[in-house]
């Protein structure tokens, strides 16, 4: 199993270093991420797409607790930018995509979200930052900052196939029994 870990390229602090390949291991802890700024915006190469694979996919992030409403209205703008968009992909993201707050603190005193997302849309970009700044260019600053300021650390991140959905009866199969 490879990881790669890494610096994202310019304000795409969704993912602040690269997750690994597969989703077996955590990611590391947040570096900073470039600012998205005039300049970097023209000089930078086309950044990654944070994509994941299989049917469902478990993203945690840890938010600073002073900074947990920041936090809730950058996804609350999230689903705004989702809904808006004339990308039908990006409408099929937002129907399964939920954010998930974790009762209690961490050790650290840092308040978990999961990013439960069912179903995967194949080969989408889940980047939450350009799915922002797609949606609203001129508040590009603004929300990298709101976000970068709430942001402690990626968590975790899973993501597989469903090998059984206990809410259906199991296929039969072509065999059958002699009495």
């Amino acid at each position: 199993m490879t990881r790669v870990i890494g610096l994202v390229s310019a304000g795409l602090l969704t993912v602040a270093v690269m997750l690994p390949a597969t989703a077996h291991a955590a990611p590391q802890a947040a570096s900073p991420a470039i600012a998205p700024t005039q300049t970097t915006q023209q000089a930078a190469p086309a950044a990654p797409k944070f994509t994941f694979s299989g049917d469902i996919a478990l993203w945690t992030v840890a938010i600073k607790p002073d900074k947990t409403a920041d936090f809730e209205r950058i996804m609350a703008r999230l689903r705004d930018a989702l809904l808006k968009s004339e990308d039908p992909q990006r409408h099929r993201q937002a129907e399964g995509w939920k954010v998930m707050r974790l009762e209690k603190p961490l050790a650290d005193g840092n308040i978990a979200y999961v990013h439960v997302i069912n179903p995967v849309v194949p080969g989408a970009d889940y980047t939450v930052m350009q799915a922002l700044y797609e949606a609203f260019p001129d508040e590009r600053q603004a929300l990298y900052d709101t976000y970068r300021g709430a942001f402690a650390q990626n968590l975790s991140l899973a993501s597989g196939s469903v090998v059984l959905d206990l809410s259906k009866a199991p296929q039969s199969t072509a065999s059958t029994t002699t009495r």
